[in-house]
């Protein structure tokens, strides 16, 4: 089975929550990991089961990226707060350039989400 990764940054976890929420059905189908407070939040309030891996400004985006190096994450769904700073600014570049690198889809807002979801769905219908 196939592995997401879903994170959002605080100002954005309702909406991820919205966005997992609307493809709920497709998520199934797919193993799920997330940082901490991103797979808690979306475990208790839709019964998901998103394997946590670490919080994000305390390492977490690290663990993600040695996660893609290893070949265990085939999708990265990371709503992003591009609007207001981040102390751990570093950390998320080197997760956004690692999947770049190894060639891991990643979304980094819903538009790009709702894209790299539906594609596996219009794959399976071809």
């Amino acid at each position: 089975m196939k592995t997401i990764a879903l994170i959002a940054h605080n100002e954005k976890k309702n909406e991820l929550l919205e966005w997992t929420k609307q493809h709920r059905e497709l998520l199934q189908h797919y193993t799920l990991i997330g940082t901490s407070n991103t797979a808690k939040l979306i475990n208790s309030l839709l019964g998901l089961e998103v394997k946590p891996f670490g919080h994000g400004p305390s390492g977490g985006d690290i663990l993600l990226s040695a996660k893609i190096l290893k070949g265990k994450v085939d999708k990265v769904i990371f709503f992003i707060d591009s609007e207001n700073p981040h102390g751990h600014e570093h950390d998320i570049q080197t997760l956004i350039r690692t999947a770049v690198i190894n060639n891991v889809p990643i979304a980094l807002n819903r538009a790009s989400a709702d894209y790299i979801i539906l594609e596996q769905q219009e794959d399976k219908q071809a």
